[in-house]
């Protein structure tokens, strides 16, 4: 894998890198530009967010007082792990890959011209998720005074909720066998 950051994005779907269209290709049912990606994220993230403070709360309650500096580390924390978050994705690719980014839109994210398998893809949307929210959180809810942890693995799994987005089309979309791939903004599926 090599890295490229190209910095802000434009929002020209066009500047995007991608390789050539397969031969039988099928457009995934998906957000049809960054705004309307933007709002079926931010939307998706305020509900797990909401619905994992609940069941923190209910769990960590006792532990809240007197520890308000672990939640706001925690917090921060989790905006530190933004571009960590990236670089995890970015792994998960053989070869050229770029990291865009979007502040306006609340958007970071990367792309790569090659194909990938359901299963990797899969893994690659969900890899920084797990790291950085799922097992925090879980960390949190079973040592309920490690609020750091709790919070952090609140706000990063509230903050994958594009890559949960995306998850969900390709589960559902893709049929056994399938690869996708990424042309200018939209993600394609096709059997090889």
């Amino acid at each position: 894998m090599k890295l490229y950051y190209k910095g802000k994005y434009d929002l020209n779907p066009e500047s995007l890198p991608c390789g050539e269209h397969k031969k039988g290709a099928v457009r995934f049912k998906e957000a049809e530009d960054t705004k309307e990606l933007a709002v079926i994220a931010n939307v998706l993230c305020l509900v797990l967010i909401i619905v994992l403070a609940v069941l923190a709360f209910i769990r960590c309650r006792h532990y809240i007082e007197g520890n308000i500096w672990q939640m706001l580390v925690g917090a921060l924390a989790s905006q530190a792990v933004i571009f960590p978050h990236e670089l995890l994705h970015a792994v998960c690719f053989k070869g050229d890959v770029y990291l865009y980014t979007n502040w306006a839109q609340g958007i970071l994210f990367v792309v790569g011209p090659e194909t990938m398998s359901k299963a990797r893809f899969v893994v690659m949307s969900l890899l920084p998720n797990i790291v950085f929210g799922f097992i925090p959180f879980m960390v949190g809810m079973i040592y309920p005074h490690c609020l750091l942890l709790t919070v952090l693995g609140i706000c990063a799994t509230g903050m994958g909720a594009g890559d949960y987005y995306n998850v969900y089309n390709a589960v559902t979309q893709m049929p056994k066998g399938a690869r996708t791939y990424l042309y200018q903004f939209h993600s394609y599926w096709y059997m090889p």
